[in-house]
């Protein structure tokens, strides 16, 4: 792949495009794919969802440079606790993938269009099942609940859990997402009202969310992250983009950086993957993942590369996103 001059000047020395298939249908999508970025420091992940336009990605790539190109920060932690991740899958499914890994936490996917409050109540039950009456459940319904919906939906959703750790980005718009947390005794994490928005920290100032959840590469690298916690003065969750181990081990690194890391990380992401580009991929065991950088293996590289029009459709999106910079 051609890499732009001033990707080189910063010492990019290869992109290498990248496809994988999921485990079943997540955020929407049946397949990920994603770009690896090589420089200085080491491997680093490129793999902006594909409805985000140039000027949004372009902060996922200011991300994949800091992170090819300096060192990441002192961790404190040998390794950090994560969630089972469950996708809007039937019951009996949830109930075989909480136990997976070992986590004492899960999030639970709910609110996919087409998909009944019964339906997502059903699955948090088989998890609570599955992990039992000490295990924390929360959700993220990806923005997808009007003001109203939210409110009809999270009081049953929290009885069927018997009680939610917190509910994530259950309304899109600020206002409702405030009105919700006052009106609920359930607390709110802000997800899309930070990581796509221009003011990231707007969700504080309207006191619209008791916890932020913090992912790297929208953000725009691990040190922008620190910053923003820092600034936010909310308690956070660090979390995953769905990217190969490769971009997971960047979220890591985040959270083994913060002073305080109250609640798990939703990084256990990997098994959502088919395959992946590090062997052996970042899957959590006894609930933890460890830290460090992990690089690419060259075999999986091959297996996993993207095809030729997938590559050229990366190759446009690497240099509109230059032009970004």
């Amino acid at each position: 792949m051609q890499i732009p001059s001033v990707l080189r000047d910063l010492g990019i020395d290869e992109a290498r495009a990248w496809s994988i298939p999921m485990t079943t249908r997540f955020r929407r999508i049946t397949e990920r794919d994603g770009l690896l970025l090589h420089g200085p420091a080491g491997w680093a992940e490129f793999s902006p969802f594909w409805d985000y336009d140039a000027a949004e990605s372009a902060t996922w790539l200011r991300a994949a440079l800091a992170d090819a190109t300096t060192e990441r920060p002192a961790p404190l932690r040998a390794e950090v606790p994560v969630n089972v991740t469950i996708p809007v899958v039937p019951p009996m499914l949830a109930h075989r993938l909480a136990r997976v890994g070992g986590a004492t936490t899960a999030k639970v996917k709910v609110a996919d269009p087409g998909v009944s409050i019964a339906e997502d109540a059903s699955r948090l039950e088989a998890v609570r099942d599955a992990m039992g009456p000490a295990a924390r459940l929360r959700i993220d319904a990806n923005a997808a609940w009007t003001r109203e919906e939210a409110l009809t939906a999270l009081p049953v959703l929290d009885r069927a859990a018997g009680g939610l750790e917190y509910a994530e980005q259950p309304c899109a718009a600020l206002e409702d997402l405030a009105a919700v947390r006052r009106a609920l005794d359930i607390p709110i994490a802000a997800d899309e009202s930070v990581r796509r928005a221009e003011d990231p920290l707007r969700v504080v100032r309207a006191e619209a969310a008791d916890l932020l959840v913090i992912k790297v590469q929208p953000l725009g690298g691990v040190q922008r992250c620190l910053e923003l916690v820092e600034q936010a003065g909310l308690p956070v969750v660090v979390s995953s983009a769905l990217e190969s181990s490769v971009g997971l081990s960047a979220g890591i690194a985040l959270a083994a950086a913060l002073a305080e890391l109250p609640y798990a990380c939703g990084l256990g992401t990997a098994p959502l993957l088919t395959g992946d580009l590090v062997a052996p991929p970042l899957h959590a065991g006894g609930g933890m993942l460890p830290v460090g950088r992990r690089d690419p293996a060259p075999e999986l590289l091959e297996r996993h590369a993207a095809g030729p029009e997938l590559t050229a459709r990366w190759q446009e999106r690497l240099t509109a996103c230059t032009d970004r910079l």
